[in-house]
């Protein structure tokens, strides 16, 4: 790459180098780096899963495409045929495609296209695809221009009260930071591409965990799975196992609210707030730990249980146990597959967003009272299995924050 002075003319270089580098890094104008490339403006229902001419959707790069897009393993969508732009200049390797526009200050979400093979891609609504017009290290610009450092100089270029979004024209004014040497560039893309393919590595691990601990829940709760016993299970009505409780007037307490697959959280304390009347929270019903509730949206996610004392909605249904129970055991149950759509269905009316659970129906649902032991048994392989889940989340916490800290350190 050519030498050209920082728009500044003060050398920059970034915290973090490769052993042997240590030349200033060039800042270059938008407009003297890339060339923009022809877009097509198809939504999602003129594309297919077959067709002759692969298409890159501005929703996939802000959520399912990393900086990297492998063009020969991910399932891209097909344009549906006879929908092709004629003439179209298609991507290749090194393009890059912009997500103009997002509900949130993610505009800007940038993949790199590498690995075409021969393929004819096309990019399409509201994104900006570009060329450079200089000579890169693969993968380099992708990861650049998903870094805070270049994030940040489109952040007051983006426009939109609901929705944002930035033009070309102000994407021209931002500016691109590299260093001069190629083999710098690869050694930084090709750390961070590794990072990220082991991440993915972890992503299928922990999909599997989950799609093994759905298995196991149902198949034991449906005792198509059990452990050696020959203990007979006794089934209850849910008004026989638990009672609806509504103590009130306890203001005093902590506000709690549900999160679904977790149960309840300090509302303050979520990420999502959600705001409510201070003013009437003595009209909330009190909970226990290990109370179970019934909330608005458990048609289709099962029943949540209480993390801690508290109040929750007035809206919601506490159930306490009038039975020694495990709590975890029966925590699985009113969240399995096999409970939502054995048993809870037949409770459900109404259609889509007006779905509700008609209480007399429910509290006549017939579930399995198992022996102690039993349930305790079950309780803790799942909660085993929890723990592996939770081990295996954790690595790709860590993975994610390892390229974080490479990114903020190794770019400037």
């Amino acid at each position: 790459m050519a030498n050209v002075s920082s728009s500044n003319g003060l050398e920059k270089r970034p915290k973090l180098r490769f052993p042997g580098f240590d030349e200033p890094w060039e800042n270059r104008k938008f407009s003297a780096v890339f060339s923009f490339l022809q877009n097509n403006t198809l939504s999602r229902s003129e594309l297919d899963t077959a067709g002759k001419v692969l298409n890159i959707h501005y929703g996939d790069v802000l959520i399912k495409y990393g900086s990297v897009l492998d063009a020969s393993d991910q399932t891209i969508p097909y344009i549906v045929p006879g929908n092709e732009s004629p003439n179209y200049v298609h991507l290749q390797d090194g393009d890059v495609v912009i997500a103009d526009t997002a509900e949130d200050e993610t505009v800007g979400k940038t993949t790199e296209i590498y690995n075409v093979l021969g393929s004819k891609i096309e990019a399409g609504l509201h994104t900006i695809p570009c060329r450079p017009m200089i000579p890169f290290a693969p993968k380099y610009l992708g990861y650049y221009m998903n870094t805070s450092c270049y994030h940040k100089q489109l952040i007051p270029l983006m426009q939109g009260i609901k929705v944002l979004s930035v033009s070309k024209g102000n994407i021209s004014k931002t500016e691109i930071s590299a260093p001069n040497s190629l083999e710098e560039q690869k050694k930084i893309s090709s750390l961070l591409y590794l990072l990220d393919q082991r991440a993915a590595i972890q992503s299928k691990i922990i999909e599997a965990l989950k799609k093994y601990k759905r298995g196991a829940i149902d198949g034991l709760l449906s005792r198509k799975l059990h452990f050696q016993t020959t203990s007979s299970w006794r089934e209850m009505k849910i008004s026989e196992l638990f009672s609806p409780i509504s103590e009130k007037g306890y203001d005093n307490l902590t506000v709690l609210t549900i999160v679904q697959g977790v149960g309840t959280q300090p509302r303050e304390s979520v990420e999502r707030r959600i705001s409510y009347d201070k003013s009437n929270t003595n009209t909330y019903k009190r909970v226990l730990e290990n109370d179970f509730i019934l909330h608005l949206r458990s048609f289709e996610g099962g029943l949540e249980i209480a993390n801690s004392e508290g109040i929750v909605s007035p809206a919601y249904t506490i159930l306490r146990a009038k039975e020694q129970i495990i709590p975890l055991f029966y925590y699985a149950y009113f969240r399995s597959y096999w409970f939502i759509s054995n048993k809870l269905r037949i409770a459900v009316e109404g259609i889509r967003d007006g779905k509700s659970i008609n209480m007399e129906t429910f509290w006549n649902i017939v579930v399995p009272y198992p022996p102690i032991e039993e349930q305790k048994h079950i309780a803790e392989y799942l909660l085993c299995l929890d723990t592996k889940l939770k081990k295996a989340e954790a690595i790709l916490d860590r993975l994610k924050a390892i390229k974080n800290g490479f990114s903020q350190q190794l770019f400037i």
